[in-house]
């Protein structure tokens, strides 16, 4: 299984790197490119000093992409508490919507690491919900999702409410990740943002999350608490 799993990924990057090349080949669809660094943000929680992030760039055209997202989370004392990257082929398979497939690797400093095959699809929803939906297959054939929803709530031209909600679910039990199966965590959280440019705004807001069932259950026996409230400060920003 594993062997499995690992051709599938070299198969994946294989694919993302063949995409590129056809993307820069196409001579008739333009290449552009993004970034959105969509959370920068200082965290106070449970007496704990975080620093966040969760960005993504792109470069491609109207409908094939290469994205790059990363998001992770800092503690007071010099050390990366997680982090991980994505590398997906992406492609629009409907107005506002891409299916994406590509490589995710996890960094985590006192945890195994670990590489998985992602699969899954990102776009706008009625009523302008951004909405990022993963599928996780690991290295060790372990399958986990992750599914990702906001809405910006215009209050002025330049004052903006967000809502996001963000749940995650695994099949199996992973004890060494801290992991349990099922429904794993659920984070609700509202920023409200003023924004100076378009592509500059700082922001504060407010986030509750909670760990659940057999993972809960794993936090709890690491000596932490199963659900959390931060206050959060930051910027968010775009080139």
């Amino acid at each position: 299984m594993r062997k499995a799993l690992e051709r599938g990924l070299l198969g994946v990057g294989l694919m993302l790197a063949a995409s590129g090349a056809s993307m820069a080949a196409d001579g008739h669809d333009m290449l552009f490119g993004s970034l959105l660094v969509d959370q920068l943000e200082h965290g106070w929680r449970d007496g704990q000093d975080t620093v966040e992030w969760k960005a993504q760039g792109w470069i491609g055209g109207d409908v094939e992409k290469l994205y790059l997202k990363t998001e992770g989370e800092y503690v007071r004392d010099d050390t990366v508490e997680k982090a991980e990257v994505q590398l997906l082929y992406s492609r629009m398979v409907a107005d506002f919507w891409d299916v994406q497939a590509g490589i995710r690797h996890d960094f985590r400093p006192d945890d195994p690491s670990r590489t998985y095959a992602v699969f899954g699809f990102q776009g706008l929803a009625p009523y302008v919900i951004e909405v990022d939906a993963s599928l996780f297959v690991s290295e060790k054939g372990d399958l986990s999702a992750r599914f990702e929803a906001e809405h910006d709530i215009l209050i002025t031209q330049r004052l903006i409410a967000q809502p996001k909600l963000e749940v995650s679910a695994a099949l199996q039990e992973v004890e060494e990740l801290g992991i349990g199966s099922g429904l794993n965590d659920i984070e609700l959280g509202f920023r409200v943002r003023y924004e100076i440019t378009r592509k500059f705004a700082p922001y504060i807001g407010i986030s509750w999350s909670r760990s659940l069932g057999k993972t809960a259950d794993f936090a709890r026996a690491e000596g932490e608490d199963a659900d959390s409230l931060a206050l959060l400060a930051g910027v968010r920003f775009a080139f």
